[in-house]
């Protein structure tokens, strides 16, 4: 829907400045790219239907286009919308009425439920023979070693530690802290900065793109982020994700490629496979930066599905292990502790 042409100069106005202000207030950059997009269908169903200014919209207007939402052709698979796209829809609505109140508007009236999702069915999961599937791709991506190597140092921000889309186009040179085997993100979600363990292994790969293949992209003293294009400028959120989706295809393998693999699926991968092999809870919410461990026991939910589907007797072991450790005793007084000994 980006080709949708608005001709209301006063919706290409708005649409422009809700850009800016998103930009403006910090938002993340899938956010500020997708939302006006979503903004925009809205601005051209409005003027379909001949509501040629922001005022005249009531709860039944938006009413409409919604339900117009449910109904329409997804542009990029087989089917109707998701309902994740569909609130995805639904956030730009809300916000924007937030931005037409913040600049002296009395806002729109916007009386929509959100789509309720199962969270653990919408999490897709890489085996870890997928994964070694595409960090192989990655030897033959691209006729161009430079991108190849990009490519796998790609792969090891997303998967091996952990790092959102934005997170990964975020970092810096000094963001590597090689002596330290830790990847500073400062540009974690709502502004969280944190330190990414990263093994030996994968810190020579980054090191090995680092000295030997990033100078060699034009112009690459002129920024100091570690991911670039072509052109020597950063390299943006959209294009990491086209890299990704030609890795997969490189693969060959059908199975792979359906799943439609983006940045937060390897990030969903890794969690688990860190929980498969035992890693404690607080761990892997401090490694994926989640603001508290309600965001990573959705992992936890998704194995137990997987070792009752599977029959998984050693998976079943570990998760019991891990509900023994965060069981809570209400009746034990709190500060309580058992003596050294059992004759104390």
């Amino acid at each position: 829907m980006k080709t949708l042409q608005l001709q209301n100069k006063s919706y290409k106005e708005l649409l422009k400045d809700f850009k800016s202000w998103l930009d403006i207030l910090g938002f993340a950059e899938t956010t500020i790219y997708n939302l006006p997009n979503h903004l925009k269908e809205f601005f051209y169903y409005l003027e379909c239907h001949g509501h040629s200014e922001i005022n005249n919209i009531t709860t039944q207007t938006i009413k409409n286009y919604y339900n117009h939402l449910k109904t329409r052709e997804n542009q990029a698979r087989e089917g109707g919308l998701s309902k994740a796209y569909l609130n995805k829809h639904q956030q730009a609505l809300f916000k924007f009425n937030d931005y037409l109140k913040q600049h002296n508007h009395k806002g729109i009236q916007i009386h929509l439920k959100r789509e309720e999702q199962n969270q653990r069915d919408s999490l897709q999961i890489l085996t870890q023979d997928e994964i070694k599937q595409l960090f192989k791709a990655t030897e033959y991506s691209n006729e161009q070693e430079r991108i190849r190597k990009r490519d796998k140092v790609i792969l090891v921000l997303l998967y091996s530690c952990g790092l959102r889309r934005t997170e990964a186009v975020s970092l810096l040179l000094k963001d590597i802290l090689f002596d330290k085997e830790r990847i500073h993100v400062r540009k974690g979600k709502n502004y969280k900065e944190r330190y990414v363990p990263i093994n030996e292994y994968n810190l020579k790969i980054i090191e090995e793109y680092i000295y030997d293949y990033r100078p060699t992209f034009y112009n690459y003293k002129q920024t100091e982020y570690l991911l670039i294009n072509y052109r020597g400028k950063p390299l943006q959120g959209q294009s990491l994700s086209n890299r990704l989706s030609q890795i997969t295809l490189i693969t060959n393998n059908q199975s792979l490629i359906t799943k439609n693999i983006t940045p937060h699926i390897l990030r969903h991968s890794i969690a688990t496979h860190l929980l498969e092999k035992g890693a404690n809870m607080e761990t892997i919410s401090q490694f994926l930066g989640h603001s508290s461990l309600e965001s990573t026991q959705i992992y936890t939910h998704l194995l137990e599905h997987k070792s009752k589907t599977n029959n998984d007797e050693q998976l079943h072991n570990v998760l019991r292990e891990k509900r023994l450790q965060h069981q809570e005793y209400p009746n034990i007084p709190k500060g309580f502790r058992t003596p050294k000994y059992m004759d104390e």
